[in-house]
């Protein structure tokens, strides 16, 4: 593996553009959470969701959506704000905020380290977002350039090496 290759090295990854870019993705899956819970809201109270017999539970149904729907929309607002507050200060360790370039079984990968958007693709693919709820992002948090470490990833156990952290 080629560990110099250009573009993959952590200075190119702008900490403050990655926070950013991960917290645009996250207000709008927001927003349209949002408006998805009024309509719901909407339904469960118009004069048609009213149950015509004591069969009809239409009402309930929607009421039980619309409850669902705020504790979807509560838990992203939350998640928006603990990313609004991510560090872009230089980190020596695996910590929430940190970029960490790897070596996955001879690939070499950037990640960031984020409580929310697990999985997204940022800076056009380069980077993607692991959050401490994952495996590999379990194995990451403490850790510091030079370590190896071991994680279950898509079925299988992998040693990863942290070759920089930012």
């Amino acid at each position: 593996m080629n560990r110099d290759q250009p573009g993959d090295r952590l200075v190119h990854h702008d900490k403050t553009a990655l926070r950013d870019e991960l917290l645009a993705r996250l207000s709008q899956e927001l927003d349209v959470l949002e408006r998805a819970h009024r309509a719901v809201m909407e339904a469960a109270t118009h004069e048609e969701a009213k149950p015509e017999n004591d069969k009809d539970t239409r009402a309930l149904e929607q009421s039980y959506l619309a409850r669902g729907q705020a504790l979807r929309v509560e838990a992203l607002r939350e998640a928006v704000a603990l990313c609004r507050g991510l560090s872009v200060a230089a980190a020596s360790r695996g910590v929430l905020g940190a970029v960490v370039r790897i070596d996955d079984e001879g690939v070499a990968r950037t990640l960031y380290l984020a409580p929310h958007g697990g999985g997204a693709m940022l800076a056009e693919g380069a980077v993607q977002v692991v959050t401490p709820s994952s495996p590999l992002g379990r194995a990451l948090i403490g850790r510091e350039a030079g370590d190896v470490c071991e994680a279950q990833v898509s079925g299988r156990m992998r040693e990863i090496e942290v070759l920089e952290v930012a």
